[in-house]
């Protein structure tokens, strides 16, 4: 985790996310270090689910990493793990990832391009870099969740791939006189009229926004949304409030536009959709409508991880061709049951009203808090965490 004493913007700002409260009218979101991949571990700074807030929209986990410089650094080595309710979305701003899942989909991608998982009952797969000579030296990106409805949160898995004239743009033109606007490349959903083909589930927006010099816009927004803007670059800026890389700048529903500003070469990501009302069940990768149902499939994927490589050995996650027997096993469940969790952390709190309060403290009441037992003792967090790649609870 990152010391806060020797990052002042950081230490200015975490009295406002300890309390749960707004910066300068922006609710931030600051991120947590999480190690991913294991004994080589490449750190991501971690700004979703949070400590207040776990959802925007249906997105439920945003992660940022790099820039790495892969000259003195393994790059991304996230062998086969489970997923499920979920879809995972990944975009790279600069260099090169290997995507294999158990459903035959194999996929570099590169930036400008997306791809979309959809997780459904049960898939899995990898994230690899390439070998070394040929990939990019640099790696820096983000990976995204959204959870999906109960309505088809069993469906089939799937995945999609998309990019280069497949996705829209939307140039936002500068706020000032001279300057380049913006650059906003839809890669999931709907944006100012510009719709990317992924299939979604419920009505959201994900788009990078790239600021080719100096320069800053109003951002239009969609009022029946909400939305959160990562920093993914230094120098971005939120009506007039800046985000340390890998914050989430959030909006609530009903603003129309915001003021956003860069420097040369900035990027962030927007995050946006309507707010998502279902309480969900979030443990390491699996999503779930109860605390029955995510424990079900980590009892399926720790069985199907000792079966015979063969889809029929493995019906509902699968085998990812080429790592052999190699994958990563689930975490220990917490001894307590996982709590539902809804948009944020009051919601939860506020209809239990004086039976919350008078239950009495451990870690029974807080095993489904975002953070909670990430020491991997009893109570590990019913948030993502940790997310593939992170070592078991029962690892050192």
């Amino acid at each position: 985790m990152s010391d806060v004493d020797v990052n002042p913007v950081e230490l200015v700002l975490q009295g406002a996310i300890e309390t749960g409260q707004v910066f300068e009218g922006i609710e931030l979101l600051l991120p947590r270090e999480v190690p991913l991949g294991g004994p080589r571990a490449m750190p991501v700074l971690r700004s979703l689910p949070n400590k207040y807030r776990h959802f925007i929209g249906a997105w439920c986990f945003a992660d940022h990493y790099g820039p790495v410089d892969l000259e003195a650094a393994h790059g991304m080595d996230v062998q086969p793990h489970p997923h499920t309710g979920l879809q995972t979305v990944s975009w790279l701003i600069r260099g090169d990832v290997v995507h294999r899942d158990s459903i035959g989909s194999v996929s570099r991608i590169a930036p400008g391009a997306v791809n979309l998982m959809t997780a459904g009952r049960g898939i899995s797969h990898s994230e690899v870099s390439p070998d070394a000579g040929d990939r990019d030296p640099l790696l820096h990106g983000v990976q995204l969740w959204v959870a999906l409805p109960e309505a088809v949160r069993d469906r089939a898995p799937a995945f999609a791939s998309a990019g280069g004239a497949e996705l829209p743009t939307v140039v936002l033109e500068h706020a000032g006189a001279g300057g380049s606007g913006i650059v906003a490349t839809v890669f999931l959903g709907e944006y100012f009229g510009q719709a990317a083909p992924g299939e979604t589930h419920t009505p959201i927006v994900g788009a990078e926004l790239r600021f080719t010099s100096c320069s800053d816009a109003l951002l239009p927004l969609e009022a029946r949304f909400e939305h959160g803007i990562l920093a993914c670059s230094p120098g971005i800026r939120v009506d007039d409030v800046e985000l340390p890389v890998g914050t989430i700048g959030y909006l609530p529903a009903g603003r129309e536009r915001v003021a956003i500003s860069a420097g040369d070469d900035g990027i962030a990501i927007l995050l946006g959709g309507e707010p998502f009302d279902e309480e969900i069940v979030m443990f390491w990768n699996f999503v779930g409508s109860s605390h029955d149902e995510v424990r079900a499939a980590r009892e399926e994927w720790q069985a199907e991880i000792e079966a015979d490589l063969t889809s029929a050995a493995r019906p509902r996650f699968g085998v990812v061709e080429g790592h052999g027997r190699t994958v990563i096993p689930a975490p220990e469940l917490p001894t307590v049951p996982l709590r539902p969790r809804g948009r944020v952390r009051e919601q939860r709190e506020q209809e239990e009203g004086a039976a919350g309060a008078a239950r009495p403290t451990g870690d029974g009441g807080r095993a489904s808090e975002p953070g909670a037992g990430a020491s991997g003792q009893g109570s590990r967090s019913a948030a993502a965490e940790p997310r593939p790649g992170d070592p078991p609870a029962s690892s050192a």
